[in-house]
């Protein structure tokens, strides 16, 4: 069994969590998901409001290209690399959020990412011929030692909805295999990441999220 832990997060709890509106779906989703957690998410391009946050949320979905030009646009990636490679934010990634954080992408075409983790993106699909997109509950093999993981059993299930992943990466913590392996989810000092939908994944979803939100209450706190 999963338990959630308090919604109160103790003295460093987040005051002000931010889920970044860069035009690709599913904010309401994700704010929705916190806020069951005690916790009001802002969405927001605001530089201010970014910089500032105890806790940044980067969701997604939808194309890796199109996320990009997007934060482009917005002259988010400037702002968004000084939340959180130079504050030190916490930060989570989800889906095409965690996609983003990567060097590259080869869906339709070659696209440079954030370049914060070591990795590229690269379509699914292998021998077996299994239909891609891939859609639905799936498990998921995941380090002892994984800060996101906490109380969730080592092969829990979660909703995924992607066409595209890491295949590899130095800093995963979490694997999955469809028609062949691919990351499922990465730490990397304040920067966290999952390629699944932990907004749809009930209550090992929920405990994620507020493993998420109870690490970013200790790093505000200390």
């Amino acid at each position: 069994r999963i338990e959630l832990p308090e919604r109160n997060l103790g003295p460093g709890r987040i005051e002000n969590a931010v889920i970044v509106d860069y035009g690709v779906g599913n904010l309401r989703s994700v704010a929705n998901a916190l806020g069951r957690l005690g916790v009001t998410a802002k969405i927001s391009t605001d530089p201010a409001m970014l910089r500032d946050a105890t806790a940044l949320i980067l969701p997604g979905v939808g194309a890796f290209g199109r996320a990009m030009d997007n934060l482009r646009a917005a002259k988010l990636v400037d702002v968004l690399g000084e939340a959180v490679l130079e504050r030190k934010r916490p930060t989570l990634g989800i889906c095409l959020g965690m996609q983003i954080l990567a060097e590259s992408s080869n869906e339709l075409g070659l696209h440079r990412g954030l370049g914060w983790i070591p990795a590229q993106v690269e379509r699914l699909g292998g021998p077996t011929g299994l239909p891609v997109p891939h859609v639905g509950w799936n498990q998921v093999t995941t380090q002892q030692n994984s800060v996101l993981f906490q109380g969730i059993p080592p092969a829990a299930s979660f909703y995924f909805d992607h066409s595209f992943a890491m295949r590899a990466c130095p800093a995963a913590v979490s694997s999955c295999d469809y028609d062949g392996a691919f990351v499922a989810a990465v730490e990397h000092g304040n920067l966290m990441a999952v390629q699944f939908h932990p907004e749809k994944s009930q209550v090992a979803g929920q405990r994620l999220l507020a493993n998420f939100l109870a690490f970013a209450a200790r790093q505000n706190a200390g």
